[in-house]
């Protein structure tokens, strides 16, 4: 049974007093029992402060990015060691942002879930296809291009420490949505695609989250599908109630 994440991406949101007062808002709301993975990824500016806060609590901190480098000349990027240093061990890799505003290559993310596995840290990798990809026809072929660039050079054991977190581009953001059955159909493909890569009992064991636009009025419904693992969540995971909805959702 693999138990189900919610995670809170914050992109470029909430300063060091906003992301205390969050933190200490949400865990009094947050379900008594382990049932789900809770996981929020403030800006790298408040990663510290959130560990301290969420030290021996049911919420885990990730980090929105790091480089691949183990350091040197790479004026305002942030190391895997910088990360674990102050006691974050999950990384988001992969977020459509990265790959559209920043130039992400599929070169580069391979290299950074490399260097993040290198530190014993688990990643979150993110995939997903734009628009133009799923009115062609062809997201089928986008997404397991970016599964075998970015990640099938892995072994089953390294592949462990990988969550896949599947987002349609044209759904991040837009306040569309895929259906139910279009999330499902395209979590059920990444699973047959490492089980054909890997085996079933890695394919079994990986969990997927769906990330776009989910709500507190839609995540229930989004994650009742068999190969959906929960979400990884942008806008609403900025607000208490609905962030500690989703959570309510999943499990």
């Amino acid at each position: 049974m693999r138990k189900p994440i919610v995670a809170g991406n914050w992109k470029m949101h909430k300063t060091y007093p906003e992301t205390q007062k969050f933190i200490e808002e949400l865990l009094p709301k947050l379900p008594s029992n382990d049932k789900v993975e809770v996981i929020i990824a403030p800006s790298f500016t408040n990663l510290q402060c959130a560990t301290t806060l969420l030290e021996d609590k049911p919420v885990k901190v990730a980090a929105q990015n790091m480089h691949q480098a183990e350091g040197g000349a790479f004026t305002g990027e942030i190391s895997a060691q910088m990360l674990t240093s102050v006691g974050v061990k999950t990384v988001i890799l992969g977020h459509s942002e990265r790959r559209l505003y920043f130039g992400e290559t599929s070169a580069d993310l391979r290299a950074k879930v490399d260097t993040a596995l290198r530190h014993n840290m688990k990643v979150i990798f993110c995939i997903g296809e734009e628009l133009k990809d799923r009115e062609a026809k062809q997201h089928f072929n986008v997404i397991f291009a970016q599964l075998t660039d970015g990640l099938f050079h892995l072994s089953a054991q390294e592949f462990k420490n990988i969550v896949i977190a599947y987002e349609p581009v044209w759904a991040i953001g837009t306040g569309q949505t895929a259906t139910s059955e279009q999330a499902q159909e395209i979590h059920h493909f990444i699973r047959e695609e490492i089980k054909r890569k890997y085996d079933k009992n890695t394919a079994d064991q990986t969990r997927i989250l769906y990330g776009g636009s989910v709500k507190a009025s839609n995540a229930e419904e989004i994650f009742s599908q068999p190969d959906v693992d929960g979400g990884l969540i942008g806008g609403a995971a900025l607000i208490v109630d609905d962030f500690a909805s989703i959570v309510q959702a999943a499990q």
